[in-house]
């Protein structure tokens, strides 16, 4: 579970806001490579800072400085559109870029639509829910200039002591402990347009955030595979190993690869034939330490595989290559 690093930054102004220091609060916002920080961490730092304030309700102030920016590519994809409606469908298009957790889902009912997050990938918790959903309406309303009061939502997680301070921030009623977190709007709000829209611009942002959505779910693969050979060569290539190793569940890696078109055993058997081909360029390693290394019992088995994946035997598809 992850988010965006460009969303994290919310709340270090936010306490600059508060004429606090956010560093000597919370400590440098360190970014790595990814573009994306660990959802546990996000926890921490709400957390650090909902201690040192005693605020009720800190996510709504969080969200209210909310921008585009914030969002990355997302946010200026969404701000570049015409509608509302066509803002909101890029943010469940490309959510992972932004709130790598449970995935988003929008349908319409009767006259209302519904944006839903379910619990599959787990509960991030209050602190990081009413910030999330507060950010998303907060930016609704300043995309259109409009208030946007809410037709209803509602949160998983246990009611808070006073309920006033999300049913004034949202306009409309706010439940607690309930099965999914939902959002509800009018239908007519889709329509409502936007004030920078800008078709060249989306056309370019769609193109980036497209490539990132991409690259994303080829470094989930490459996790995968690298977390899948000391497995391998120890005998433990296995969906609940590799999950374990990944701190996510089963189910929830599953769902992942299910979103990139591939499952387990096609992995593995991928991982093996990528690993069996470059081990079989050292000449000096033989066969039955490389079916070791691929986690096959016998070299029987791992001469089968081979013969199926380059319709020759290792030791022809050796030979060829040496020579």
């Amino acid at each position: 579970m992850r988010i965006a690093a460009s969303y994290a930054p919310l709340l270090y102004e936010f306490l600059t806001r508060q004429e606090l220091d956010a560093e000597a609060l919370l400590g440098p916002l360190t970014v790595n490579d990814t573009g994306l920080l660990p959802m546990q961490l996000w926890q921490q730092l709400l957390q650090r800072a909902d201690a040192a304030l005693g605020v009720p309700a800190l996510g709504l102030r969080i969200a209210e400085g909310i921008n585009p920016r914030h969002f990355g590519v997302v946010g200026y994809a969404a701000l570049a559109c015409t509608t509302l409606g066509e803002a909101l469908q890029r943010l469940e298009r490309y959510h992972a870029l932004v709130y790598d957790v449970n995935p988003v889902q929008l349908r319409h009912e009767d006259d209302r639509l519904v944006v839903e997050w379910g619990i599959a990938h787990g509960r991030p918790g209050q602190l990081v829910d009413e910030t999330g959903l507060a950010a998303l309406v907060q930016l609704a309303r300043n995309m259109t200039e409009q208030p946007l009061a809410v037709l209803g939502l509602d949160f998983v997680n246990p009611a808070p002591a006073d309920l006033a301070p999300y049913e004034n921030f949202f306009g409309g009623p706010v439940r607690f402990a309930q099965p999914s977190t939902r959002l509800m709007l009018p239908l007519a709000y889709l329509e409502l347009p936007l004030r920078q829209a800008d078709p060249a611009l989306l056309a370019l942002m769609d193109d980036q955030a497209e490539r990132f959505l991409l690259q994303r779910r080829s470094t989930l693969v490459e996790q995968c595979q690298q977390v899948l050979i000391p497995l391998l060569r120890n005998g433990e290539a296995s969906l609940e190993h590799l999950a374990h190793r990944l701190h996510r569940s089963p189910r929830s890696l599953q769902r992942h690869l299910a979103n990139e078109g591939l499952n387990f055993h096609v992995l593995l058997e991928e991982t093996r034939r990528q690993l069996a081909t470059g081990y079989l360029r050292d000449p000096h390693l033989p066969l039955g330490e490389i079916a070791a290394l691929l986690g096959y019992s016998e070299q029987s088995a791992f001469s089968r595989a081979f013969r199926q994946w380059q319709g020759v035997s290792p030791k022809t598809w050796r030979r060829q290559q040496l020579r």
